[in-house]
């Protein structure tokens, strides 16, 4: 409930404060005393866009705050789920400053514009889900159906099954898609595959063979210069090793005499030995170097085979090449996983699918059984508010396939004037969309949860009868729910709980916009002066004091 408005510095407004009621709250006043412009200073905490064109001092930010108590449940979730403080009451304040900067605030946090609608939706019913226009939106045809039928669980049943239905229908396409990509492949990547396996190369095979190949090329040149060393080390008539041995035997026999050939004696020993070692080892690899006609010929094929593949996988190394015949393997074993797993999510659908129609049946039967009921009553009203030739009637149609919101497709169709049924978009004018969505929310007003409702001037075009019967029905909804309404009707004006009145006053040299509230004389004047004018006669005022009994 919006227990209290502030405006400052908003078009023509210095600054106002308005305490509401919980039941009708009705605001009236002359043509462009400024009704409106409260509408839009209020709509500036709905998340309206605005800039500095709405300031009446340029230089002085503009100010509007709601307070609002006893909110909906929904309230408190969105709170916790965006972090925000939680109180008593709610406050809503809305900033624009002189530069055109906007600044939103929930219990003096800052949130976004996005935020601010989401929850304004919640609480005031004036820009989202019960505009005059969602008359024509499927979806909210459909919500009016499902809450006269009461059908709140099995829908929130429908649409978790749903909202499953559709995440393993995407997987499986996505699967799908993927299979058809990867068997158009397939056969390639199969060749691919084989052929690499078949040639079977081992870890490091082509760098080995590479090196044999380059030893066998140049084995001649190898035994020669090996055996040309190991004869200088070991061989000949003055061998290296032999010289060197007989050196560290001069060297041993007169060490003792002098000290400083110890360490030296240790040293030329050590290089004997690694310089005999390093002979031997010359040996053993001149016994390996040999040439193989033979081995050649497959070192070479080898090769061959080798540098074909790594062109065509683009690779290097032998290393590459096996991680390549693994990925290929890997996609192979990939292909027989997604047929396994697109069979199973495709039973998984099937009972999810079976499960949506047993629900969207059960749904489709409530909301039909609602139809003639839903019908008589929207026409009997029609009648009331000044639409005797209007006749309305609902069309529900059957879906091949699960939607959103079941398996029918809902339509409201209108006949304004004794014609042919249309839907209403195609056929009802402004004023007669305004009555017929009033209509529809005192239908469903027990039923469906709604916020604080707000009618601009909802009973332009009419008067009478049809005046004094749309101010009952809004009469009969501030029973339940909160009312702002804006009106130039007397018979709708004598409905209110609470009569506010929008002037229009000259304060130091400015035009500026007023409220105030009227107690019960004033309220009559305020009546009888829309029955008769400026100056209402006595006859106004006692009709006046009889609409308000």
């Amino acid at each position: 409930m919006l227990q209290q408005l502030f405006i400052r510095n908003y078009a023509i407004i210095d600054s106002i404060k308005i305490n509401f009621t919980g039941s009708l709250n009705i605001i009236t006043g002359e043509t462009g005393a400024g009704k409106s412009i409260l509408m839009g200073a209020l709509g500036l905490i709905l998340g309206d866009r605005a800039d500095t064109s709405v300031l009446l001092e340029k230089n002085e930010k503009c100010v509007v705050e709601g307070q609002f108590e006893n909110n909906p449940e929904e309230v408190s979730g969105f709170l916790k789920q965006n972090d925000l403080d939680e109180d008593t009451l709610l406050i809503i304040r809305r900033e624009i400053s002189p530069s055109g900067k906007s600044r939103a605030f929930i219990n003096d946090t800052p949130v976004t514009l996005n935020q601010l609608k989401d929850l304004a939706a919640m609480l005031v019913d004036m820009h989202r889900q019960f505009e005059i226009q969602n008359l024509n939106k499927s979806d909210f045809q459909l919500q009016v159906l499902d809450s006269l039928a009461g059908n709140v669980t099995l829908i929130s049943d429908y649409k978790s099954c749903f909202e499953r239905f559709r995440n393993t229908s995407v997987q499986l396409e996505k699967l799908v898609e993927e299979q058809t990509a990867e068997n158009k492949e397939y056969d390639y990547t199969k060749f691919l595959f084989e052929e690499l396996n078949h040639a079977d190369f081992k870890e490091n095979e082509i760098e080995q063979a590479e090196s044999e190949l380059k030893m066998m090329e140049h084995a001649e040149g190898i035994k020669e210069n090996l055996s040309r060393v190991t004869h200088i080390l070991t061989e000949g008539e003055e061998p290296v090793i032999q010289q060197l041995k007989s050196v560290l035997n001069g060297l041993e026999s007169i060490k003792s005499y002098v000290p400083e050939l110890d360490s030296l004696t240790e040293r030329l020993k050590s290089s004997w030995i690694e310089l005999k070692d390093i002979s031997d080892e010359l040996e053993s690899v001149n016994d390996k170097v040999s040439f193989s006609e033979a081995e050649m010929s497959r070192l070479n094929e080898r090769m061959d085979l080798a540098y074909t593949l790594l062109k065509k996988h683009g690779a290097k190394t032998t290393e590459e090449l096996l991680k390549i015949r693994h990925q290929l393997e890997k996609k192979l074993e990939r292909s027989g996983d997604l047929s396994n797993e697109i069979e199973h999510l495709k039973k998984q659908n099937e009972v999810l699918e079976s499960e949506l129609v047993k629900i969207a049946s059960q749904l489709s039967q409530k909301r039909r059984a609602q139809l003639p009921s839903f019908s008589k009553k929207v026409n009997q009203l029609l009648r009331n508010v000044g639409m005797p030739n209007a006749s309305f009637k609902v069309n529900v149609m059957d879906l091949e396939i699960p939607g959103t919101d079941g398996m029918d497709k809902v339509e409201f169709l209108f006949n304004a004037n004794k014609t042919d049924f249309q839907p209403i978009a195609k056929v009802a004018s402004g004023g007669e969309l305004s009555r017929l969505m009033l209509i529809i929310k005192s239908l469903v007003a027990g039923s469906m949860q709604m916020p604080t409702l707000i009618f601009d001037e909802i009973d332009s075009g009419i008067s009478g009868e049809a005046a004094k019967q749309v101010g009952n029905i809004i009469k009969d909804l501030s029973r339940q729910h909160q009312i702002l309404l804006i009106t130039h009707q007397a018979q709708i004006a004598a409905k209110a709980y609470t009569h506010f009145f929008v002037f229009k006053e000259n304060r130091d040299g400015r035009i500026l916009t007023g409220i105030r509230l009227l107690n019960k004389e004033e309220r009559i004047k305020a009546i009888a002066t829309m029955l008769s004018g400026d100056k209402p006669t006595p006859a106004a005022f006692e009709n006046a004091r009889e609409m308000m009994n």
